[in-house]
């Protein structure tokens, strides 16, 4: 039976209110915008449950909020699923049900369920701020998203080179520290995978100290890498930078050919 024109009004109101897709106007809508509170409130909620002093303080309360989260996201997500057959892209309710955004809210319901599989579980909540990304489709922020993702790309052989490089040398000094420092640290240097972690926070320039050579021959080549890992951390930096910088040219380009004139789906804003 067809739905009433009443009922396809109100299901076609409630679309545009939720599929960021099918919203002309800038930024959110209402319903999304408390959306994101709910979604920040219980990510808010799992970092504070960590800590013991809260979590025994407030354990009715945090049981009650998370009982809460849950009716707000299982109510959230019949209603996308009601709606989503009024955006083209999906031409049925079972294409939708199977697509990753939908698997991901229904991922996001079963995690209020972890915490009574002991609280290391209950950290995968966090995950709950990712679907912010899903929201986040508010114009420039998207185009520039795509441009400065199209600019990485881009530079993509360069940045493979200079990861390669990398790799190469983090292998070398981690073989050159072994040789050198296995036989008097063995617990730091006794193989090549155990020298891969001074290896690493000496190329990265970190130097956490808590690893470091004692042989004259150990000390050198830890120069030698420390002057290299200036290198491995500005070549792609540099790229990255330079993908950026072509990034913004491109958005200015794009907006100084008539982009401003249009809205996130493309469609003018008098409604023409």
């Amino acid at each position: 039976m067809a739905a009433s024109p009443d009922r396809e009004g109100l299901r076609a109101r409630w679309a545009r209110a939720l599929d960021p897709e099918l919203r002309r106007a800038r930024g959110l809508s209402a319903v999304n915008r408390a959306v994101v509170v709910l979604i920040l409130a219980s990510v808010l909620t799992a970092i504070l449950e960590t800590e013991p002093v809260l979590r025994a303080a407030g354990g009715r309360a945090f049981v009650v909020a998370e009982g809460v989260f849950l009716a707000a996201f299982v109510v959230e997500y019949l209603a996308r699923a009601w709606t989503a057959t009024v955006n083209p892209r999906w031409p049925s309710l079972g294409a939708y049900l199977r697509s990753p955004v939908a698997l991901f809210d229904l991922a996001v319901i079963l995690g209020v369920l972890l915490p009574f599989f002991g609280m290391e579980a209950s950290l995968l909540r966090l995950f709950r701020a990712f679907r912010l990304l899903r929201l986040a489709r508010l114009g420039r922020f998207s185009q520039a998203m795509r441009l400065i993702g199209a600019a990485v790309s881009g530079r993509g052989p360069e940045i493979g080179v200079s990861i390669g490089f990398a790799a190469g040398l983090l292998l070398c000094a981690s073989t050159g520290l072994y040789l050198a420092e296995g036989g008097v640290q063995p617990e730091a240097f006794g193989s090549i995978p155990r020298a891969m972690w001074w290896a690493v926070a000496t190329l990265t320039t970190v130097g956490y100290g808590d690893v470091v050579p004692v042989t004259g021959l150990g000390r050198v080549l830890a120069a030698l890498t420390a002057f290299t890992g200036i290198a491995v951390i500005a070549v792609p930096t540099g790229l990255i930078a330079a993908a950026f910088a072509d990034a913004m040219r491109a958005a200015r380009s794009h907006r100084r050919g008539g982009g401003e004139g249009r809205d996130d789906d493309g469609s003018d804003r008098d409604g023409g």
